[in-house]
This record gives C-alpha cells, structure tokens and sequence, in this order.
C-alpha cells in the first residue's frame, strides 16, 4: 500500500467513524425499558388521565422575573408555560432563549403539576395568586410565587414557586390541608409536554429531542418520540429524575426523597407527548397538613450546575461513545478559558496542547513519508522499469522500503491512533453550550455556529493543498487527480461545521504543516549527505 493510499484510507476511515458516531447517537437502539407489574400497597398511583382530550386551556397569566429567568405561569393548574434564559441569546440574537413557551401549538413545551385524589387539585384547576408580576429584587435571594385553590371536599392546597438567584433549579411545592374527617392518601405529578418536530437540528446536523430518565438501575436512558408513539413508557423506581432533553438545554422533574415513583410518557395527539413522574405522597390524616417537595431544573447543559442539582443529571451532555476522552477534553478546554477569557483562544490552546501530546508519535509517521518523498525518483524509476507487471513491481518496492528500512504503513498508524482524540473533540465543540453565542473575534461572534463568511473553511482547504504538497508525490494518475480535489470536497463538508471546530482543524492543519515541512528538510538534508558520502 503506498502512501497515497494510506492518506486516502486514513481521511475515509475518520469521516466513517465521524459518520458512525454520529448515527450511534441518534439511532443506536434505547436500553429497553422494563413495564412495570400492577401496583402494590404504597406503590404509586396511575399516571393522570386526559379524561376529553387534551387541550390546553389558558387562564391570567402570572409574569415572574429573575436574574436568570423570565417565566410566565398561568393559573390553569399552575402550569409554567412560558420561560426565557436571561443569559443566554435566541437562537437569531433578537433576545433572551424562549426554553418554554405554549404560544404555538407546532412549538409546544409546558411544564406541569398535579395532585391525583378526590378533590385534590390537578393541572385544570384554576389557582389564584395575590399578584400577577413578581420579580426578585436586588439584595433578595429567593422569590416566591403562592397560588391557591378553592378548598374541596375539605382539602385546602397552596402550590408554590420558588426562584432562587443564580440558580436554574426551581423549588415546587405543595401543601395540602387536610380539613375533612378522613384519612387521604393522594399522589402528585410532575410532566412536561412538548411536541415531537422542534428543537430536532439541521439535516446536516441533526441532534436529538426528547424525553430521558436516569436512576440507579437504568442509568441514564434516552426515550425518542417515536418510540413514545408506538407505546407508553411506564417505570417503577426508587429513585432518579425524568425530563426533556434538547441541544444545549434540558428539563427535569427531580422528586425529593426516595419514595417509589413511576416514570411514565404519554402519547396526548400525533403532535404532543407527555414526559412524567408520579409520586405517593403518603397519609394525610385529618386535620393535618403535608408538605410536598420537587425540583425543576430548566436549563443550559453546564456540568457543573447539572451535577450539583441531581445525581446523573450531568449525563444529559452526550458526547458519544468517546465520552471518558471528551470529557477531560472538555475540563481541559474549561480550565484554558477561565485563563484567558475566551473560548476561541481557549480552543486555539487546547490545539496546540493535542498537538504536543503527540507531538513524537507524528514525527515518527511524517518522517517515514518525508523518507517515501525522497525515493519518489525511484519509485517511478522502478514504475518505468517493470511497467505493467504488478507483481514484480511490489515486489521490487518492498525490497527496497526493506533496504532502506522504512515502514510503508508508518506514516498510517500515528495518525489513526489520533483520530479518537479528533471525534472526542468533535463533539466537544459541537455539544458544549458554553461555545453558544460565545465570539471569538472579527466576524467569528458565534463558535458554535457557522462562519458567516466561510473565510475559516477556505483557509482550511488551503492549508490541506499545502499539506498535499509535502506529501510524497503520487505516480498514480487517478491517485494525483483525487489529491487535488480532497481539499476541495473537505473545504465544502466543513462550510456547514461550527465555526470551533473549523477553528481547531486550521490550526491543528497549520502545526502539522510546519511540523512536516521540518522533517522534509531534516530528511532531504540527511540524504544529500548520504549522497555526497557516496552512500
């Protein structure tokens, strides 16, 4: 196999596993989920029932605002139909990120509570609120929202919101009265309805939406809306979270304690799906009161936030099937920032870090083809010498990549030992949602999006022309034509990548040029040398 091939073999066998990897994440099967037998004494109850349909109805609506959020909460069943992330921009920068929002029925993503039991509150009753806005003021650190519902049957509820600065969890809680002269045992529910088209990505770069669950059994586990179509997913637990996982940002119910719990999704149209948790809330005797605890975290992926909010939440950031490479990458490239303010430099740096680290494993292949470049005159000699017989021509070249001890595969194997490290960043830069909106200088305001002008893609491919020239040159025609236009082809794959990654490949490309162009002299030096010895 001469070296064109094995360039060739290299560049095909890195977009097969770019390409693989990417499949593994969208299509790669689910772990099965278990269906849950009848339930038990003290197992949870049922999920809740759409008994006409389900429709969402809308009653005042409530505004909060925070330092991170501005919601909206509507008094039909208390639901959070509207939340934007202060920090962090639309996706066209016209204004804070709408996570949540139930203003279009193509676009639907609520989320919702409930108590199940007679004359307990569920998410069609109406609550009322003391105030319509709220906004957490300076020097206050947590806000609270009260809503109310009519007492029933003698049972008075207050469902209640807390906002807390600086944070992206949310504290739900009820508190049930119990003013009648029996005993109840009612459970509560925690969903989110979403529909099943948006948020899904380009179809250059599709990415996943839908509903996840984690807890110590199953682990992590994702559920796609079309496995939610053909049949309900319903779990018992003992424990874990159940939420809406999209590019960037996700929701998740985190029920406080251990009591069992059942995860269940619901198919409610063709268009919208329930997520959920159901959750016993024990005994409440007469006269008593009961307290009820949840989070919500509705938020960006940041590690570090995610994992302080719940156990496994942190898993929500899916960097494939490399993850135990891509996330010290990922905590490398963190550390790199906080020192110098910018992801595009912290990016450039973590580039050139890679680079060092193998640094002599690439020397060693870039100076088996600076040896192929320099026989190139006698390779084509024996070309010329056995023409056609093939047979006799292999033979010929591997007596003397024997003679002059040189490895044909050498310049293969480095580079392919690398290409773990290339995909573990590849899905570093392109699912860290610290890299969204984040500039870098000039032109570049966002890494995670495209070039606007394409300027880093050309450079790109010209810096792979300019790698092809200090490649051994080809004897094969075909070879030499498919050479000439790989850098084309790739500089057109990568129009369409982030910007951050782009910005990695040119320089990495840019190392590699001077590190080869190096050892191309040290290598023609030496067999000059050789040459003038009369070797």
């Amino acid at each position: 196999m001469d070296t064109r091939r094995l360039i060739l073999f290299v560049i095909f066998s890195f977009s097969i596993m770019l390409l693989w990897d990417a499949w593994q994440k969208e299509h790669a099967p689910e772990t099965p989920v278990a269906q849950t037998a009848p339930a038990t004494t003290g197992a949870p109850a049922d999920k809740p029932q759409e008994s006409d349909g389900f429709s969402l109805k809308k009653g005042e609506r409530i505004s909060v605002k925070t330092d991170r959020y501005a919601a909206v909460i509507d008094t039909i069943g208390g639901d959070l139909r509207q939340l934007s992330l202060l920090e962090h921009k639309a996706d066209d920068s016209s204004g804070p990120y709408e996570l949540m929002s139930d203003a279009s029925a193509d676009k639907l993503y609520v989320a919702q509570t409930g108590l199940k039991g007679d004359g307990l509150p569920n998410h069609y009753q109406t609550f009322t609120a003391t105030q319509t806005s709220y906004a957490l003021q300076d020097g206050q650190d947590t806000l609270e929202v009260r809503l109310s519902a009519p007492e029933e049957k003698g049972f008075s509820v207050d469902k209640v919101y807390v906002f807390h600065r600086g944070q992206y969890v949310i504290d739900v809680r009820y508190e049930i009265k119990n003013n009648s002269d029996k005993s109840i045992s009612p459970s509560v529910y925690y969903q989110i309805i979403h529909d099943k088209e948006s948020n899904q990505g380009s179809k250059m770069m599709p990415t996943f939406t839908g509903g996840a669950y984690y807890n110590e059994t199953d682990h992590f586990t994702k559920i796609k809306f079309d496995e939610m179509a053909k049949k309900d997913v319903s779990i018992t637990s003992k424990d874990g979270w159940i939420g809406l996982v999209q590019h960037y940002f996700v929701s998740a119910w985190i029920p406080a304690g251990n009591a069992e719990r059942k995860f269940y999704t619901t198919k409610l149209t063709e268009q919208d799906f329930s997520v959920g948790t159901m959750v016993p809330v024990g005994e409440i005797a007469p006269g008593t009161t009961k307290t009820v605890d949840a989070k919500l975290f509705s938020g960006p992926q940041i590690p570090a936030e995610l994992e302080a909010a719940a156990p496994g939440l942190d898993l929500v950031v899916d960097y494939g099937i490399l993850t135990v490479i891509a996330k010290p990458l990922m905590w490398l490239l963190t550390h790199i920032h906080d020192l110098v303010k910018n992801w595009g430099i912290a990016i450039i740096v973590l580039t050139i870090l890679i680079k060092a680290a193998f640094f002599k494993l690439s020397a060693s292949g870039y100076r088996n083809m600076a040896h192929l470049r320099e026989m190139a005159p006698r390779m084509q000699a024996l070309k010329d010498k056995f023409g056609d017989d093939k047979q006799k021509l292999q033979q010929a070249m591997m007596e003397m990549y024997r003679t002059e001890k040189i490895n044909p595969m050498g310049g293969c194997l480095p580079i392919l030992v690398q290409i773990p490290v290339f995909i573990s960043l590849y899905w570093v830069l392109l699912g860290s949602v610290e890299l969204r909106h984040a500039p870098f200088f000039g032109w570049i305001q966002d890494l995670s999006a495209t070039d606007p002008y394409f300027i880093l893609p050309i450079l790109m491919g010209a810096t792979m022309i300019i790698q092809t020239t200090l490649n051994p040159p080809p004897t094969d025609p075909i070879q030499a034509k498919v050479m000439k236009i790989m850098p084309v082809l790739f500089s057109v794959f990568f129009f369409f990548f982030p910007a951050g990654l782009v910005l990695y490949w040119l320089v990495n490309n840019i190392l590699s040029i001077w590190q080869q162009w190096a050892i191309n002299r040290m290598i023609h030096a030496e067999t000059v040398a050789k040459k003038g010895n009369g070797k």
